[in-house]
């Protein structure tokens, strides 16, 4: 992905790509890093801020409780004093470092988390974060200093939200998934109709691109046609 600058002038940075997406949002004054990425992607993390100079984090938004997402927000929040911005159904996971075991949106997947999913999650735990502001169905961030705000996408988990920002752009977290070709569907999901009510919801909004929480940056072409092809 590359950097992105709205209507507005805020610029959407890319600190990490592919696998896990991290992004930080910025208007000159205030910075807000979307998700942290596996634990074991700190030091590349922590890299790509210094190179790029980012000093202070204000803000640190969690699309949801997975540790692929907030492997690193105790870090973040330690090391800048980020307030971190959660939906108020992942406070108590974050604060335990604990995750919503995921269920499978297809019938391998489904049958791979039966087995595996309860175990892997309580594997790949993540250090303990205290929540600093909750989100409930709807929040905008004016008082942040950005045309932007966060609604809650439940679908993936329980706790999922979404950041549109500008109506321009919208970072979805793993409501849609960049990874494969064909399909912009989570391969892990609790509720698929859920998931695909909310892009729609998304639709409904003037937002070009999508990022999601994993692989490339989604067009809203490619989302219409998935929305449509999902809904007969």
């Amino acid at each position: 992905m590359k950097t992105m600058t709205t209507k507005s002038g805020y610029q959407i940075i890319p600190i990490l790509s592919g696998r896990s997406n991290v992004c930080l949002l910025s208007n000159a004054t205030t910075n807000i890093l979307i998700d942290t990425g596996v634990r074991r992607d700190w030091k590349k993390l922590h890299k790509k801020l210094n190179r790029l100079k980012v000093n202070t984090i204000d803000y640190l938004i969690l699309t949801h409780t997975h540790f692929d997402h907030v492997g690193n927000a105790k870090r973040i929040k330690d090391i800048y004093n980020a307030q971190v911005i959660v939906q108020q159904n992942g406070i108590d996971y974050l604060a335990k470092g604990d995750n919503i075991v995921p269920k499978g949106t297809n019938m391998f997947v489904k049958a791979l988390t039966d087995l595996f999913a309860k175990t892997v999650c309580e594997k790949w735990t993540y250090e303990p974060c205290d929540c600093d502001i909750k989100v409930g169905e709807y929040m905008h961030l004016r008082k942040l200093g950005f045309n932007a705000y966060l609604t809650s996408t439940i679908g993936h988990s329980p706790d999922s939200m979404c950041l549109v920002i500008d109506d321009e752009v919208s970072i979805v977290g793993d409501i849609m998934f960049g990874l494969f070709k064909g399909t912009i569907m989570s391969p892990f999901g609790a509720n698929i109709q859920h998931i695909i009510r909310n892009w729609g919801l998304l639709l409904d909004t003037a937002s070009m691109i999508f990022i999601p929480g994993h692989g490339l940056a989604i067009d809203r072409l490619t989302v219409q046609r998935e929305y449509n092809r999902r809904l007969k």
